[in-house]
C-alpha cells in the first residue's frame, strides 16, 4: 500500500496565476507558507518558514484564482509531485509542488487578510459564495451542508 497526501494550513505569499493548457484545461499556480516555531536548548524562541508550491487544475484553478489573494488563509491538502529539468547551465534542477485535491477557504467573511487595500479593490464574497471544493466533486458543497 502507498499513500502520496500532504495537507497544510497557511497563507498565500503571492495572488494565484492562472493560465490555460493547449488542451483547453485550467491550471493555477500558487504559494503558500506555513511556519514552525519552538524554544531552543538556549531558551530563545526561533522560527522557521516554509513555503509550498501548489498547482491546481480544471474547475478548482479557477476557484482558487477568483477568490484567493495573497495573504489569504486556507487549508490545501493533494499529492507531492516532483519535476525535474535541466536549466540553460546544464545543471539539473528539481521543483516539488502540491496538486491540490481539496482547498478550504479559512478567512473570515469580509477580513482583509494581507493587503489592506483588499476590501477597495475586491467586493468581500457572502458566506453562500465561498464554496468548499473538491477536486473529486464537478459541483460545489454548499455552505448549509458544513458542519461549522
Amino acid at each position: 500500500m502507498n499513500l502520496n497526501k500532504a495537507m497544510i494550513i497557511g497563507n498565500l505569499t503571492r495572488d494565484p496565476e492562472m493560465r490555460t493548457t493547449p488542451s483547453g484545461q485550467n491550471v493555477t499556480s500558487f504559494s503558500v507558507a506555513t511556519s514552525f516555531s519552538w524554544t531552543d536548548s538556549a531558551g530563545q524562541q526561533q522560527k522557521k518558514t516554509e513555503f509550498h508550491n501548489i498547482v491546481a487544475w480544471r474547475k478548482l484553478a479557477e476557484i482558487c484564482a477568483q477568490y484567493l489573494k495573497k495573504g489569504s488563509k486556507v487549508y490545501v491538502e493533494g499529492r507531492l509531485q516532483t519535476t525535474d529539468w535541466t536549466g540553460q547551465d546544464g545543471v539539473k534542477k528539481y521543483r516539488t509542488e502540491i496538486v491540490l485535491d481539496n482547498m478550504i477557504m479559512l478567512d473570515k467573511v469580509g477580513s482583509n487578510s494581507g493587503d489592506s487595500n483588499f476590501a477597495a479593490k475586491t467586493p468581500t464574497p457572502t458566506s453562500e459564495e465561498l464554496p468548499v471544493i473538491n477536486a473529486d466533486e464537478e459541483e460545489e458543497i454548499r455552505v448549509e451542508n458544513i458542519p461549522f
